[in-house]
């Protein structure tokens, strides 16, 4: 395994001090080591993984040195508008060496939302032309791997990639770990939201330990998968996936439960939901502050006000909440108005270590869902 303070001095001999990007379980460990190592100027978790590589495209114009990019695979869609149509050789030619988690790989077990991403990442890489060397637990010379992709990117200015497989980095435990003093986690709150849910009401739940965990309460309570969609993958777009869905449905409440870092991926979602006037659609935001299953690494969403942004942005009611009475009382009462309604519960991060997977596949989901509706699929 690789030390992630070996591969961060590595780094910094090559001058890369800038880093920016999403958080991702296989690089939980050196994303951890640069967020207690790096300040805040030279380090920026990210609202998306486009936003990180046009950062790091400012800070080369800026200072003549490519910045460090880090995301996990499923985030790459997001890059490439800004990876083809501002760092690609043949536009600007802005270097940045890129560190993408291969969730999916091809032979590795993992989650069905990662298995196609996974298979086609090199081919990705490929059609677009990019350079890229797989980095892993095996890996002897950590400095030849660097070399090698600085060269590319002087060769052929733009970016240039280090594909990440599991169990690469050694390791290392976050010590800038900031504990909120909230009385909930978000498992308690879900729970006494859905405590009030309608035998006609219908959830989107954004994707990580939420969604998880609001499949087993609903397994634990016998309400069955058919009232849930379980947004498994597609961070960032549950709010919006709720707003088709209660456009579609407009005599059915629709409740989004949305995290924080998936709602800050996507903000410009919130315009659209606010000047829809979609008054059956509920949007939930269960913030913590963090990054909650990759790492635990922090988000911005308590040094902003979510709660002003949804406000300026249209939604009819906006409401806080953190105790559990104000839970309760909150979410009844922007259930019984017309919205589109905003609700942000203020939490503590953390999950049971023994939480599971949903059992159901996405596509048994998608057909338990649709049945209770009553759509027909085509």
């Amino acid at each position: 395994m690789i030390q992630p303070d070996r591969l961060f001095a590595a780094l910094a001999e090559r001058g890369f001090d800038f880093f920016a990007g999403v958080p991702d379980s296989l690089l939980k460990d050196f994303c951890a080591y640069v967020t207690d190592h790096v300040c805040a100027t030279h380090h920026v978790i990210t609202a998306n993984e486009g936003n990180a590589v046009a950062l790091a495209a400012g800070h080369y114009l800026g200072t003549g040195k490519p910045g460090f990019v880090y995301l996990q695979n499923s985030g790459l869609g997001n890059t490439v508008n800004p990876l083809l149509s501002l760092n690609d050789p043949e536009v600007y030619g802005l270097p940045v060496l890129l560190m993408i988690g291969w969730r999916g790989e091809p032979g590795v077990k993992d989650e069905p939302q990662h298995i196609k991403q996974g298979r086609i990442t090199p081919a990705l890489l490929d059609a677009m032309e990019i350079a890229w060397q797989v980095l892993d637990s095996s890996t002897q010379d950590l400095n030849a791997v660097l070399d090698t992709s600085l060269h590319q990117m002087q060769r052929h200015p733009g970016p240039a990639v280090l594909l990440v497989r599991n169990g690469t980095f050694a390791p290392y435990k976050l010590t800038n770990n900031v504990h909120n003093q909230f009385p909930l986690v978000r498992e308690q709150a879900i729970q006494r939201l859905i405590e009030q849910l309608g035998s006609t009401d219908r959830v989107v739940a954004t994707t990580g330990m939420l969604a998880r965990e609001l499949y087993e309460l609903r397994m634990a309570r016998g309400d069955g998968t058919g009232n849930d969609f379980l947004t498994v993958g597609s961070m960032g777009h549950a709010a919006s996936i709720a707003l088709g869905l209660a456009l579609s449905q407009p005599e059915r409440r629709v409740i989004c439960l949305d995290g924080d870092g998936s709602v800050l991926m996507h903000m410009g979602s919130l315009a659209i939901i606010g000047q829809s006037h979609q008054g059956n659609l509920v949007h939930v935001v269960l913030n913590n502050g963090a990054h909650d299953s990759v790492g635990g690494q922090p988000t911005c969403a308590f040094t902003i006000d979510l709660a002003g942004v949804a406000r300026a942005c249209g939604y009819e009611n906006v409401l806080v909440a953190a105790e559990l009475q104000e839970v309760d009382h909150a979410f009844a009462s922007l259930m019984a108005q017309k919205g589109p309604s905003f609700l942000e519960i203020r939490l503590n991060k953390g999950a049971r270590a023994d939480l599971g997977r949903p059992l159901s596949s996405p596509a048994e989901n998608r057909e338990a869902l649709m049945a209770g509706l009553g759509v027909k699929q085509r």
